[in-house]
């Protein structure tokens, strides 16, 4: 599938998503129920061997650093497993505690970190993680991170659907004051014990969500990060060392690769980032783009970003289309944590 035709897909899931349609699917009715019933199988062949308790990284990072009286900044993660990081043992592992140290270390700054991330979630489950995070009677998070899809995939939620609930996620935090940045589906395609023809489809109906999440989201006033890293060609080269214990979740090393993927667009959207790397690189194909094309391209490049940059015009939204350095994000435990 050409560029063009992703980003027509991509433009017309959003859209349907947009304006209340659910019949748009992410693949014909056929490959759909392939896909659910090697799915099962999938489950049942990669199901053993996750930890069953996910590491609580809740707490403060960066607590040594100076303060000038000023209150820490607030990172949420919001999503399914992957946010929540399901798959290793220790706080430090998760890509919450492994972005919230980073964060720390740029800003300059202490980073208090809290979770609302459910391992099994599915996009209709932000709507209730949203709730909890501005349930509160203090200030919204500085900034949301939210990683969601997977589980859309492997349930079979209309894409329109999945598309909805997370378009009006962000749209809610924003208002609320936060910064969100998203991690999009990752390519179910490159899972060890997922095979043909179950992998092509996964590949194909993951990267048509990934792209249509990327319209939402923007449109809305986040930004997206293709986390085609998580579970892109790193892991098909690598899958013993970037898969964890039950080859379907990440490593350690694996959660390790995906937060720098997504710290430098946490930065940048808290204003962190320097600002020379701000502006389109053409080194980098970097640029202005419409949306749809921006996620169609950015669906199919791990690590890529998108963001809102100009008013709609005649070929609708466009967006900036950015291929961030990533840069190693040390392990590290919370100084202070809330529990245990």
């Amino acid at each position: 599938m050409t560029s063009m035709s992703r980003a027509r897909v991509a433009r017309r899931i959003a859209a349907g998503a947009a304006y209340g349609g659910g019949g748009i699917g992410l693949a014909g009715a056929a490959a759909v129920g392939l896909l659910l019933a090697e799915v099962q199988l999938a489950r049942r062949r990669v199901g053993i061997g996750t930890p069953d308790r996910v590491p609580n990284a809740r707490g403060l990072y960066g607590s040594t650093l100076p303060t000038a009286g000023e209150a820490p900044l607030m990172l949420m993660m919001l999503g399914d497993s992957t946010a929540a990081g399901q798959g290793v043992h220790r706080a430090g592992q998760t890509p919450g505690a492994l972005l919230a140290s980073g964060l720390a270390a740029v800003a300059e700054q202490p980073v208090e970190l809290d979770s609302v991330a459910q391992p099994g979630a599915c996009s209709d489950d932000l709507d209730r993680q949203v709730a909890l995070v501005l349930s509160g009677s203090g200030r919204a998070p500085d900034i949301c991170v939210i990683m969601v899809g997977a589980n859309d995939v492997t349930h079979r939620m209309p894409a329109t659907r999945s598309v909805r609930h997370l378009a009006g996620a962000v749209r809610r935090l924003r208002t609320a004051g936060a910064e969100v940045v998203v991690g999009t589906c990752p390519d179910l395609g490159t899972i060890e014990r997922v095979r043909q023809p179950l992998r092509w489809v996964a590949r194909r109906t993951s990267r048509q969500l990934a792209a249509a999440q990327t319209i939402g989201v923007v449109e809305q006033g986040g930004r997206t990060v293709s986390l085609g890293d998580l579970l892109g060609p790193e892991f098909a080269k690598n899958p013993r060392e970037l898969f964890g214990p039950d080859n379907y979740h990440p490593s350690a090393e694996g959660y390790s690769t995906a937060a720098m993927a997504v710290l430098p667009s946490v930065c940048a959207a808290l204003g962190l980032w320097p600002a020379e790397e701000e502006h389109p690189d053409a080194l980098r194909r970097e640029g202005f783009l419409p949306v749809a094309r921006a996620a169609a391209e950015a669906a199919s490049e791990a690590g890529t970003e998108v963001a809102a940059a100009m008013p709609t015009g005649p070929r609708g939204p466009w967006a900036l289309l950015k291929r961030r350095r990533r840069r190693r994000v040390a392990e590290a435990e919370p100084t202070s944590p809330s529990g245990v």
